[in-house]
């Protein structure tokens, strides 16, 4: 037993200075972007681009804030603007459901990187499917009258919300949330290793692997990284990131194989904690839940279909390999 606690520990310390590695610096120069005012140029930017979607110009604010910032930095933005905010039921879910396909964008893409997959490919990924699906979702909605009931806000305009210090008090007030965010991304990523252990010493990850065969089947992606996926889906991005890339050191997977899990990754994951935060808001769960990981899928089937023969390309490599 001490010697399984100990290894865990070195396990879990490893993982953890490699996600630090690729977060902090990332985290510190949004913080700085943050400071000189990129989130309203951003946010500027985007507001033809929510205009073609069919959402105000309010949804480019909040959205700018989640894809650079996060997910509770876009709540924050939700709740400061609710007054403002005139959107159908429709409206509201088509951004949410954009929120979850597309957020913390620097520091996420950083880990999909750093675990093997391109960043441009999959960040274009989270983002036209976050841009398609938000304007599938108001156009159905304009053509049929789904979700066209208007949306009250009037419960977040009394929410007693602190706003976000600057200068150097808001500089202390980061430091302080990123030490405790970094605390606890070590006991998560700890627990997560435990439970890996519970699963394979108990034959778990093999009854679950299976029973993923079928979604794994029409997806294309390997049944070798079906279980630390699955932890990515289920919990986040960053957790499930982190496990992939010591699983790739380990097993060496190919290029073809971490480009799909990734991606899978990269759209749909945090499927708890996030999705239920957008249904607090006021999102449909159909939309932000169902309708996202059906997308998920239909896109993932796809790339295992483009990207065959990368792997066949792959396997002709080393078979010709001498020796």
């Amino acid at each position: 037993m001490q010697r399984y606690v100990f290894h865990l520990i070195n396990r879990s310390q490893q993982l953890f200075v490699t996600l630090v590695k690729v977060m902090l610096p990332v985290m510190i120069i949004v913080r700085i972007a943050e400071e000189f005012g990129a989130i309203e140029v951003a946010s500027d930017l985007l507001t033809p681009v929510m205009a073609l979607i069919g959402l105000p110009p309010e949804a480019g604010i909040i959205w700018a804030t989640c894809a650079l910032v996060s997910m509770y930095g876009a709540v924050g933005a939700f709740i400061g603007l609710s007054a403002h905010l005139d959107m159908t039921a429709a409206q509201l879910s088509a951004l949410c459901a954009m929120m979850l396909f597309a957020h913390g964008l620097p520091v996420e893409q950083a880990i999909v990187k750093r675990a093997g997959a391109s960043l441009i490919a999959t960040t274009a990924l989270r983002v036209g499917a976050a841009i398609g699906y938000g304007a599938l979702v108001t156009w159905v909605s304009n053509m049929t009258g789904w979700l066209s009931e208007p949306v009250d806000f009037s419960w977040m305009a009394g929410s007693d919300v602190a706003q976000a210090a600057t200068g150097l008090a808001g500089w202390g007030d980061w430091v302080v949330q990123t030490i405790k965010s970094l605390i606890v991304s070590f006991v998560v990523i700890t627990g997560l290793l435990v439970v890996l252990d519970v699963m394979k010493v108990t034959g778990l990850t093999d009854k679950f692997t299976l029973a993923l065969s079928p979604i794994l089947r029409v997806s294309g992606l390997s049944r070798e990284v079906a279980p630390v996926t699955t932890i990515g889906v289920l919990l986040g991005l960053t957790f499930g990131g982190a496990l992939i890339i010591d699983d790739a050191r380990k097993n060496n997977y190919p290029p073809r194989t971490l480009f799909l899990s990734l991606s899978w990754l990269s759209l749909s994951h945090s499927l708890i904690e996030d999705t239920a935060i957008m249904l607090a808001l006021g999102a449909d769960i159909w939309v932000v839940l169902v309708g996202r990981v059906i997308l998920t899928l239909i896109i993932i089937a796809l790339l295992a279909r483009l990207t065959i023969r990368w792997d066949r390309k792959s396997d002709e490599l080393v078979t010709d390999t001498p020796g």
